[in-house]
């Protein structure tokens, strides 16, 4: 009898579930839209069609053409790897490892649901394995599993583009992060369906951090540090692989009335960028490389191996400056651009000058004398005239915010230059020890007393302070004489630096 509750309880248990509906099978595949910004499984639009394309490829700052098929497509890129030694700043030159030959690495552009050939090439010249791991990827390594390539070899691998968006692409072979220290990165751009909002003007901006074994701005090759690397101690940070990639000649241009959209990315390996222009708003900010826009941003945050691309209308002319708003990023250690605006003034929205030389300082202008004077010192030809030249660009970006363009100082603050007794009287290393060690206190100068504080410059490099010195002392009525490096260097080995100054 004790069996009798049991039984009774699974007849009941077994009528119920035959009184229940069956179990459902797979959700039906949603049907692909144009207007539909979900994941990935939105982005599998169908096979390619038509004949094969090749893509386009570009270097920074140029953005291929927006593309105006209306279905998938095969689209094969072909990139190849070159280590090329090139300039990281005036007189300096890096041994870099490159996507195409350029830093940033060259700028892809694709549509959602296009199959991409990938061919990667690894130059019979270079002296290191590489691979690629694309972020647009959906799969293991965002392609770097399938792309490993000795020099003089070359790999091939295909994937579908199933989400939208901007995306960082780089190299991940171990070393990884000196692999992407060394300017192994770029953008891929996977366009919607129904492409982006039209625009006048597209621009490829992107950030890097470089690890350097001398000092900022110090002459000659220089080979890569990875004590630095892994403190996170960057030596620059860089727009578009060099400093003055983006200044002077080489600004990004526009004009009134256009609207501007910068595809914008950090290769890293390690510093988040504060990405700001200064003198806009950004009207839209697409965070991350994302689909949906912030509105009206003034900073915005690019991670590390992320992007971001903003979207602005310019309306006054002049020289809007882009920056790493981490601001001495921007200027000592180099993350600084300029968009050159031109057209007609509108004084209702803004008066003011056009480039402020002693706000931005040497970045202002040009620093080409200071690479002629490096490539002479370089060859043991170097003269005091060409010391002179780099001197003065020099002198704009340390000296003139306080004594003047001109030299002529400022009364009751800073003492003048041009023409100064209390220089005269002073030998080489006493002037070369107050540039490298700060001077404060009361001095007399021209007949006038001055009670300020100069701070420490031995951030700078022994050349640049031996050039900065030599343009003083041969301007402005002085006396003349030249400093050399080696004198700055004996000085700086000589004498300790105060508290908080550079070594």
């Amino acid at each position: 009898m004790r069996l009798l509750p049991a039984l009774i309880s699974a007849i009941l248990a077994l009528t119920a579930c035959s009184q229940q509906a069956p179990a459902p099978g797979p959700a039906p595949k949603p049907a692909a839209s144009t207007n539909d910004t979900g994941g990935s499984a939105k982005g599998d639009l169908g096979p390619p069609q038509g004949e094969p394309i090749q893509a386009t490829l570009t270097d920074a700052p140029a953005v291929p053409p927006p593309i105006t098929r209306k279905t998938p497509a095969k689209v094969i890129v072909d990139l190849e790897i070159q280590e090329i030694e090139m300039p990281l700043s005036q007189g300096v030159s890096y041994t870099f490892w490159t996507f195409g030959g350029k830093v940033p690495g060259k700028f892809i552009r694709v549509r959602q649901g296009d199959t991409v050939e990938f061919h990667l090439k690894n130059h019979p010249d270079n002296k290191m394995p590489h691979n690629i791991d694309l972020h647009a990827v959906t799969g293991p390594g965002g392609g770097a599993t399938s792309s490993f390539t000795a020099p003089g070899h070359a790999s091939q691998f295909t994937f579908k583009a199933l989400n939208r968006g901007l995306f960082v692409y780089h190299c991940a072979t171990a070393p990884v992060g000196m692999h992407i220290a060394n300017g192994m990165y770029g953008l891929i751009l996977v366009e919607p369906p129904e492409g982006l909002p039209k625009v006048d003007r597209e621009m490829y901006v992107m950030q890097g951090d470089f690890y350097t074994v001398g000092k900022y701005r110090e002459k000659g090759l220089q080979p890569f540090d990875m004590q630095k690397a892994i403190e996170e101690n960057a030596t620059y940070v860089l727009f578009n692989g060099s400093e003055g990639a983006l200044v002077d000649a080489n600004a990004l241009k526009a004009k009134v009335g256009e609207t501007i959209r910068l595809f914008i990315g950090n290769g890293g390996p390690n510093l988040v960028s504060s990405f700001h222009v200064i003198g806009e708003i950004f009207d839209k900010v697409y965070t991350e490389g994302g689909s949906h826009p912030q509105e009206n941003v003034q900073t915005t945050l690019i991670p590390s191996g992320g992007a971001a691309y903003v979207e602005f209308r310019v309306e006054v002319p002049g020289t809007y400056i882009l920056v790493d708003h981490s601001i001495f990023r921007a200027f000592n250690k180099g993350a600084l651009g300029m968009l050159k605006v031109e057209g007609a003034d509108n004084k209702a929205l803004y008066t003011g000058k056009e480039v402020d030389s002693v706000y931005l300082g040497d970045k202002a202008g040009s620093l080409t004398a200071v690479g002629t004077a490096a490539k002479a010192a370089a060859k043991g030809e170097l003269t005091k005239e060409e010391q002179i030249a780099a001197g003065a660009a020099l002198y704009q970006g340390t000296c003139s915010a306080c004594h003047g363009v001109a030299g002529a100082g400022i009364p009751g603050a800073f003492p003048p230059l041009a023409g100064s007794d209390y220089m005269k009287n002073l030998k080489a290393d006493d002037l070369i020890a107050i540039v490298l060690n700060g001077l404060q206190g009361k001095i007399t100068v021209n007949g006038s007393e001055f009670n300020s504080i100069m701070p420490p410059q031995s951030q700078l490099a022994d050349d640049e302070i031996a050039d900065i010195l030599t343009y003083v002392l041969n301007t402005w009525g002085n006396p003349g004489g030249r400093i050399t490096k080696a004198q700055v260097s004996s000085v700086r080995s000589k004498t300790p630096r105060p508290p908080g100054a550079a070594k």
